[in-house]
């Protein structure tokens, strides 16, 4: 299995305790509905490894505490520390309502805004605390499209569009020309 195959769960961010013991985080919407989990995939020196789940508990919202079989000392917990957690794509719950959506299936999709019309393609998502960011390209330019629902309208899954109301001047500030006065300008050596 590969990563093309899967969705990045989380990952895993340090130790807790000394009998091999991990604290996962997880970017999820709703954590507890992982609290069954009885495996997942680590990726592990740019490999997925399954790990068997001994024990998982949700605690603080987004984050788990959990125990891998054969993991059972802080050494062998260690070598884990900061390796993504991936569930396989075919273990997501499809979402049918047209105003929410998984981030990695927008990649692809055409960017449509209500008067603009069609402006291009998602690159990728930016999954960031404050903000999670669209980054679309526009004509050339990395254009970030924050994501809320007065900006981002609809998903049309099936046309593969993705319906926007961009903010006045959003596209203007990437596609202004970063050029200082006189950068153009030749020096004559008289």
């Amino acid at each position: 299995m590969t990563k093309d195959d899967c969705y990045q769960l989380g990952h895993i961010t340090k130790t807790h305790g000394v009998s091999g013991e991990l604290v996962l985080y997880l970017d999820v919407d709703n954590a507890a509905e992982y609290a069954d989990l009885e495996s997942i995939l680590l990726e592990v020196k740019g490999e997925l490894i399954p790990y068997f789940i001994e024990s998982i508990a949700i605690v603080k919202g987004s984050r788990a505490i959990i125990a891998f079989e054969d993991v059972d000392t802080i050494e062998q917990a260690e070598r884990l520390i900061n390796c993504g957690a991936f569930l396989p794509l075919d273990e997501l719950e499809p979402i049918t309502d047209e105003t929410r959506f998984y981030f990695h299936e927008i990649v692809g999709f055409q960017v449509v805004d209500a008067e603009a019309g069609e402006l291009g393609v998602v690159q990728g998502v930016y999954a960031m605390n404050a903000q999670d960011l669209i980054m679309m390209d526009y004509q050339g330019k990395e254009v970030l499209i924050p994501i809320n629902s007065d900006i981002v309208r609809t998903v049309d899954r099936a046309n593969q569009k993705l319906n926007v109301a961009l903010p006045d001047g959003l596209l203007e500030i990437y596609m202004e020309d970063n050029a200082k006065p006189g950068d153009d300008e030749q020096v004559n050596g008289d």
